[in-house]
């Protein structure tokens, strides 16, 4: 199984860092020791003093596929997550001013903390997935897949050029703006239109 990540997939997020707009997926990759399942805390690691919550949309592959044309991508998935990528934003500006990749900023060890996944048939438009992120009860992100630079299925036919994807991947799709710090003792609570996912704390 392998987690697969998507950069700056949100016009807004990659503005609110400064960073250009991508003419093609950004993508990079988290071990499966980054998961956190079944709404475990997420416990603050010890080389960082700047995480920040990143909620994203998460796609489980179905089936194994290669080169896969984008009008059949949608055949790849039926079920939807949510997700957030924890990022240590101190060590990740450090690797960048280094010109060095910055996956020990984002595949650390608990960066992942994953939902249950739903059917994409119980949404009410599956063409619309509107989701948010509230910290401490207040609303911090709010989202929805039409405003995704890249769509779920280019990514997928993207992705599918360089990686064959099989059965169980997770394919996190991009943050959208009011990206944040976490700090111990903080509340997470993430939805799916009025579905909650996601209600964990910071440890």
């Amino acid at each position: 199984m392998k987690i697969i990540c998507i950069g700056r997939n949100y016009v807004a997020h990659a503005r609110e860092l400064n960073n250009p707009l991508p003419e093609s997926p950004v993508f990079f990759m988290k071990p499966d020791t980054s998961l956190v399942i079944r709404n475990r805390p997420f416990f603050y690691p010890e080389f960082s003093k700047d995480i920040h919550y990143e909620t994203e949309l998460v796609v489980k592959i179905k089936k194994n596929g290669k080169h896969i044309a984008e009008k059949f991508a949608h055949t790849y998935y039926d079920e939807i997550g949510l997700g957030i990528d924890f990022t240590a934003r101190d060590v990740q500006a450090n690797c960048k001013a280094k010109g060095l990749p910055w996956e020990i900023a984002k595949a650390f060890d608990h960066s992942a903390p994953i939902s249950k996944f739903i059917p994409l048939e119980s949404l009410n438009d599956k063409n619309d997935i509107r989701f948010h992120l509230e910290l401490n009860g207040e609303k911090v992100q709010d989202g929805s897949s039409t405003l995704m630079i890249f769509s779920i299925d280019h990514i997928i036919s993207y992705l599918s050029k360089f990686i064959t994807l099989k059965m169980g991947d997770l394919i996190f799709t991009g943050t959208p703006a009011g990206v944040g710090p976490v700090k111990i003792n903080d509340h997470l609570v993430g939805y799916i239109e009025d579905k909650k996912m996601l209600d964990f704390r910071v440890k």
